[in-house]
């Protein structure tokens, strides 16, 4: 089974490698971070560097496609290299993928038109100019599609991946190896759970906090 994560300049990087933690554990299968070319790929903190072992053109035909969101995704909505590669991969796949804003992408892409998705509370509404659905659900399965909602979303997205391709023992296997078992100390990681001061605060300074924190 080889798995695609997509890395652009500007990724987040949790988007990417959460994914990675879940999906390099299954029995089979070959992970590899592809980008337009092949090197080093900076995060949207500009502090951490992922390497990309392969260029889109030596992963044509990938099983699954992992697509990180991150203020990066702006420069690449209108960016025909990546999404070429997206229709084409997509095309071919067992499951095309997204975390986060990289739903945008898909979207972009014309994969997700009249397919329900999610992305990023503060995104998710744009997906409805692209002919898609928008919904506030954390992980959403449409056929073979999965769109995950923001950043540590995408571990969950993964665990829902491993279960539909290995069967629901190897993802609880891979799922307590990681002692994946959120218990945050505040209720805050949803707009419908968050106090509105807090919601109001990064609607205000979400560039600041989610890019450059």
């Amino acid at each position: 089974m080889d798995i695609a994560i997509l890395l652009y300049d500007g990724f987040t990087a949790l988007d990417a490698v959460g994914p990675y933690e879940v999906l390099v554990r299954v029995p089979g299968a070959t992970v590899t971070f592809v980008a337009t070319e092949a090197g080093p790929i900076r995060t949207d903190t500009r502090r951490l560097e992922v390497t990309a072992d392969a260029a889109l053109a030596d992963l044509a035909s990938p099983d699954i496609v992992v697509v990180p969101g991150g203020p990066g995704q702006e420069d690449h909505m209108g960016d025909e290299a990546v999404l070429g590669w997206l229709r084409a991969a997509d095309a071919t796949a067992r499951w095309t993928t997204s975390v986060c804003t990289g739903s945008l992408l898909l979207a972009a892409a014309g994969l997700l038109e009249g397919k329900r998705a999610t992305s990023h509370w503060l995104a998710v509404d744009r997906l409805a100019d692209f002919g898609a659905v928008p919904t506030a659900e954390r992980v959403v399965v449409e056929g073979r599609t999965i769109t995950a909602a923001g950043v540590s979303a995408g571990i969950d997205m993964a665990l829902h991946l491993v279960a539909a391709e290995a069967g629901d023992v190897v993802a609880q296997a891979i799922q307590l190896g990681i002692e994946y078992d959120p218990q945050p100390p505040f209720a805050a990681g949803s707009p419908t759970t968050a106090p509105a001061e807090i919601t109001d605060f990064l609607r205000a300074n979400s560039r600041h906090v989610l890019e450059r924190s």
